[in-house]
C-alpha cells in the first residue's frame, strides 16, 4: 500500500543524503572517486492524491559533509586525507553554504514513481534540477539527481596543475524511510 497523502518530514534520522564525485584529467588514476555523506539535512515531501499537487523541498548544510570513502586512486584514502578533503570542501568549494531545492512541478513517473522538477540553489546560484523519486509500498524513498557544479558558479576542484580534476557532474542521492505523516 503506497504512503497516504500528507506531509512527511525527513532528515538524517530517517536515512542518508549523499554525494558521489568522479574524477578526470590526465592524472585521474591518482585521485579517488568520493562518497560524501551530508550529516545535517531536512526534506519535506508533501504527497497529494493528484501528484501535480505534491511538492518536494530539501535543505542541506554543506558544512556537515564528511567523506565516507574514496575508491580508486593509486594509494588508499586515509583519515588525514578525508579531513583535508572536508577542509577543502568547506573553505574553497562550498564555503559552508546552505543548499536548497524547491520543486516547481511533480508528476507521476514511470513505474509509479514521481518525476520532480525544480530549482537547486547553491552558493547563491539557481539552476534547474530534475530527478525521479521512488516511494515503495513500505515508505522507502530513493532518488538520484545529477548536479553540474559549473551551473552554480563552482569551478570543480583540481590539483597537480589541473591534471587531476573532480568531474563537473556529481550525483546526489537520498535513501530514507518515511516517518508517519
Amino acid at each position: 500500500m503506497p504512503p497516504s497523502p500528507g506531509t512527511y518530514t525527513l532528515n538524517s534520522d530517517h536515512g542518508t543524503l549523499s554525494v558521489k564525485t568522479g574524477r578526470g584529467g590526465a592524472a585521474a588514476k591518482a585521485g579517488h572517486d568520493l562518497l560524501i555523506e551530508v550529516g545535517s539535512w531536512e526534506g519535506t515531501l508533501q504527497l497529494a492524491e493528484d501528484p501535480a499537487a505534491s511538492s518536494v523541498r530539501l535543505t542541506a548544510d554543506a558544512g556537515s559533509m564528511r567523506v565516507l570513502e574514496g575508491t580508486g586512486g593509486m594509494t588508499k584514502l586515509g583519515e588525514d586525507d578525508k579531513v583535508g578533503i572536508k577542509q577543502t570542501i568547506d573553505e574553497d568549494v562550498l564555503k559552508g553554504c546552505t543548499i536548497t531545492f524547491q520543486s516547481s512541478a511533480v508528476r507521476l513517473g514511470a513505474g509509479g514513481g514521481l518525476d520532480v522538477d525544480g530549482e537547486l540553489q547553491l552558493l547563491g546560484q539557481h539552476a534547474p534540477t530534475s530527478f525521479a523519486l521512488t516511494i515503495d509500498d513500505g515508505g522507502h524513498v530513493t532518488g538520484r539527481a545529477t548536479v553540474k557544479q559549473t551551473n552554480h558558479g563552482i569551478k570543480p576542484y583540481s590539483a597537480l596543475f589541473g591534471t587531476l580534476k573532480v568531474a563537473d557532474e556529481v550525483e546526489v542521492a537520498v535513501d530514507a524511510q518515511l516517518p508517519p505523516a
